[in-house]
């Protein structure tokens, strides 16, 4: 009774506390720390005992570049970051001190899981286009200055590595090698460095290549050389994800994850990737908009993260990535997929079961699997890679990220992970997995949805998760009981998995924009149901506050 009494407390407190700090616009001590609370601080650490001295060397190196990524990052958000994260760093207040604190957390003034509410004094707005356009420019002038490029220069516009700036009354543009020049050379040096430093040579060959690309603006050879990494170390460094650029998803967010391989647990699901094709080919789509020949087959890899940064850690933590985004790798190459098991781990144990106890009736709960939640992140991963990409619209070629522009980040999570449930089942049912994962398999994932949605439908994954809970809803795969709680219908989930699956897909093949914005508008919604259990997850952390013990072990060392 003391520990519920204690928790409902906690509950109650902090969600007074945020909606005041929204309403105020400055939130106090008290309101920042309780925001802060809903990321647990967990120590994330990797087993280094097999590495040679020369390998940890590496590792030191490759720490102290994505540091230079981490700043890098926070001024591709905004302009203003710098200079505030200066001014916070000297206020040596409680309030400052707290106020920092979340600022780290979030990469900037704004709360990531609130709508991005505003809780530094005087910061704006979160810009809808990070700094990768001119303050002040609108969507529309935008678009009629892209339009009236040569196609060259129009794809360069529309590109991951290119920023657009004001050059008087007109734009103009800058690729990422000038616009970042001092903090690219510098982080060049250092994977130079460890690149000299290392034994293996295709590590030694990303490095080298990814220092060069730094420097000439060009990320083909070193997204190839990044996909043939072999050995013990799997870093990733550079500008990969279009999340901060909520204008159109076109410009890419530096980000770093500093990894070793588990070299037991990727041998076991590497043999998924063998089943690409097949699922490709049964896809709930019409027959004529599968790929009947998929790339190369891509690798699956599980590591344990050591160190991340700049786009790879901001606020809800990365369970997983799937790269590169760069349509041309994707379609001579394929794509990588990176499992961070003891990131899952901490997030599986600090926010998923506890989410669970409120979420499911009791009679359920005992289904909860991390097999089952560890499985869905790693096909997740892989239906990233099939389904529509480059596509033909009127008869143009062109990619679904450019036509379904802001409104692609949602829909392609909301695809990877319906259909990822739709190729889970699939693989039981032709005996590829345990016929036995299919009763922990939907149950884990409703109570992993309430998990995703918390981050807000303002952001990507959270709002694909809405779509799909909206829509299970409407087709009965999911059920509302007498006392609130979630449950899976059996008879029903199938089917509405199926059919999300052929919706979303049918829409990205097509290129349509406006049907994916009336589906984001109207499923991307947190309906009543859905809310009374989020009030109810208050006290629960949202996410994880990484504290990277081993990174810090490594650079105090070799230093």
């Amino acid at each position: 009774m003391t520990i519920l009494m204690a928790g409902l407390g906690l509950l109650v407190c902090a969600a007074v506390m945020v909606v005041r700090a929204q309403e105020a616009g400055v939130p106090n001590t008290q309101a920042l720390q309780q925001m802060a609370a809903r990321f647990a601080p967990t120590q994330i650490s990797a087993d280094l005992s097999k590495l040679s001295d020369v390998d940890r060397r590496v590792l030191a190196k490759l720490i102290e570049a994505s540091k230079i990524v981490d700043a890098l990052f926070l001024r591709q958000a905004w302009a203003g970051n710098e200079s505030m994260l200066v001014d916070l760093v000297r206020d040596q207040s409680p309030e400052g001190r707290a106020r920092l604190h979340y600022f780290l957390i979030n990469k900037g003034p704004w709360s990531r899981i609130d709508h991005n509410a505003v809780f530094v004094p005087g910061a704006p707005a979160k810009p809808v286009g990070a700094n990768y356009y001119p303050e002040g420019a609108s969507k529309a002038e935008l678009e009629r200055w892209i339009q009236s490029l040569p196609e060259a220069e129009r794809a360069r516009a529309t590109g991951f590595f290119t920023v657009i700036r004001r050059s008087g009354n007109a734009f103009m543009l800058a690729p990422y090698s000038v616009e970042y020049q001092g903090e690219l050379a510098r982080a060049a040096g250092l994977l130079r460095d460890a690149a000299q430093l290392t034994k293996e040579p295709t590590l030694k060959a990303f490095l080298t290549k990814r220092a060069d690309a730094f420097l000439s603006n060009d990320y083909y050879e070193s997204d190839v050389a990044w996909m043939e990494l072999q050995g013990a170390i799997e870093p990733t460094i550079g500008p990969y994800e279009v999340y901060e650029d909520e204008l159109f998803n076109y410009k890419a967010g530096f980000e770093a994850y500093v990894t070793v391989q588990d070299a037991v647990e990727t041998a076991k699901l590497q043999k998924l990737a063998a089943q690409l094709q097949d699922i490709e080919d049964h896809l709930p789509i019409d027959p004529r908009l599968r790929n009947p020949k998929l790339g190369a087959l891509a690798p699956i890899t599980v590591v344990n993260e050591i160190y991340a940064s700049g786009d790879g850690n901001r606020a809800v933590q990365t369970a997983a990535f799937n790269l590169p985004n760069d349509e041309r790798v994707v379609r001579e190459k394929g794509t990588k997929r990176v499992m961070l098991k003891n990131v899952q781990d901490a997030k599986f144990a600090k926010t998923l079961l506890p989410i669970s106890k409120i979420v499911l009736p009791a009679a359920d709960q005992s289904a909860l699997s991390f097999e089952a939640f560890f499985t869905h992140i790693v096909v997740h991963e892989l239906m990233h890679g099939l389904g529509p990409h480059s596509i033909t619209v009127n008869g143009r070629k062109t990619t679904v990220r450019q036509e379904l522009k802001e409104t692609y980040s949602a829909l392609e999570e909301a695809k990877a992970d319906i259909s990822g449930l739709f190729a889970i089942q699939h693989m039981i049912d032709k005996g590829v997995m345990p016929k036995a994962l299919e009763a922990s398999l939907y149950t884990t994932y409703l109570a992993s949805a309430f998990r995703s949605i918390r981050f807000g439908v303002n952001e990507a994954h959270g709002r694909g998760i809405a779509i799909q809970l909206n829509y299970l809803l409407d087709q009965r795969g999911f059920v509302v009981n007498g006392d609130g709680t979630f449950a899976v219908n059996t008879e029903r989930v199938k089917e509405g998995v199926a059919g999300l699956t052929r919706d979303i897909m049918t829409i990205q093949a097509e290129g349509n924009y406006a049907a994916a914005k009336a589906l984001g508008e109207t499923m991307g919604v947190v309906r009543q149901p859905v809310q009374k259990l989020l009030d109810k997850l208050a006290s629960i952390p949202v996410d994880i506050e990484p504290l990277f013990t081993t990174a810090d072990d490594l650079v105090k060392r070799y230093r």
